[in-house]
């Protein structure tokens, strides 16, 4: 025996059931994807206060970045958040003619402050563009004034 299924149209019952099946799926999923993120939940901004540390640098280059501080940070050609807030220098030294160690008066070692806003919680990702904030990892440290490489964060703090 050969049934045949009530038709309407070009669409037998089965076909509309299985469209509206399909329809159902893809609203559902578009509705959990618009509300991803939103909503009432807001995010606790933690600040972040790190040092990275330059060694063997110009002179020079203390004064001109002491000059453009406090300097926002930036990645890519554009800001990320965050700042430069301070600049400290240290003697950098060099081994002598004699085996001893003695300061060098062209190069200095410089140790840049910043300060960024990081999003609270379970796990601290402290992040300044693409760049990890973590205690010994190399950094490079850019405004649109200063650009420093080869740097090595030496300390972070999180909280006020």
């Amino acid at each position: 025996m050969e049934q045949k299924a009530k038709r309407i149209g070009k669409f037998n019952v089965i076909d509309i059931i299985a469209v509206v099946l399909i329809l159902a799926v893809v609203a559902f999923a578009g509705y959990k994807l618009m509300n991803r993120g939103g909503g009432d939940t807001q995010v606790e901004k933690v600040k972040v206060t790190y040092q990275v540390k330059a060694e063997g640098v110009p002179a020079e280059l203390y004064e001109n970045t002491k000059k453009h501080l406090p300097s926002k940070m930036m990645a890519s050609g554009a800001y990320v958040g965050g700042e430069i807030v301070d600049v400290e220098k240290e003697p950098y030294y060099v081994l002598g003619n004699d085996g001893q160690w003695v300061e060098d008066p062209y190069h200095v070692n410089l140790i840049f402050t910043a300060e960024t806003e990081v999003a609270g919680g379970g796990i601290m990702l402290s992040k300044v563009g693409e760049q990890e904030i973590r205690v010994g990892k190399q950094h490079i440290i850019k405004s649109e004034f200063v650009e420093v490489m080869d740097t090595i964060i030496i300390d972070v703090q999180w909280g006020e």
